[in-house]
């Protein structure tokens, strides 16, 4: 039986807002909630709920399971991330933290969006990863070019009107 080799990932590109929100929410993680939990727990035993079907207890050690997880994670992209500065951010085509303004004629749209890596994607922030239908149909444009997006209702057309680092 063959054996599995793992190849090293490539490093994950940030943008510094990015970056930072990162860092803050580990910090938020590491400082904040450990601690919570840690008190939720010295409680349940001080008051002498460590019984076997304690299930607050069982609740609050999975949401600590949870947390060191999401920790570990966080540490882990941050240790082989790459910040983009704003040299980096290509202009001349869509890429990995280009602000792309696009146009959609059809509905009278016009509005920007800004792609990034799958861990920094919000699209309630206009952040849209670069994996997602929209974000892989722009990947790689000009201004100029026509992006079609699959959706739902069909294929739609965004034109590139603008892309910018900043």
């Amino acid at each position: 039986m063959e054996e599995l080799e793992l190849q090293p990932s490539a490093p994950v590109l940030l943008t510094p807002e990015g970056h930072e929100k990162i860092k803050a929410e580990l910090h938020r993680l590491t400082t904040e909630k450990r601690k919570e939990i840690a008190d939720r727990i010295r409680d349940s035993k001080d008051h002498g709920e460590f019984s076997e079907d304690n299930n607050e207890l069982d609740e609050v050690k999975m949401e600590q399971a949870m947390i060191e997880s999401r920790i570990a994670d966080l540490k882990n992209i941050l240790s082989g991330a790459t910040i983009l500065t704003e040299e980096d951010i290509p202009t001349d085509e869509v890429g990995i933290g280009s602000i792309v303004t696009v146009q959609n004629k059809d509905m009278d749209l016009e509005f920007d969006v800004r792609i990034v890596a799958s861990i920094e994607a919000n699209p309630d922030e206009d952040l849209i990863s670069e994996e997602s239908p929209f974000g892989d149909a722009l990947y790689g444009l000009k201004v100029g070019e026509v992006a079609e997006v699959e959706a739902p209702d069909g294929v739609i057309p965004y034109t590139i009107k603008k892309i910018r680092a900043k």
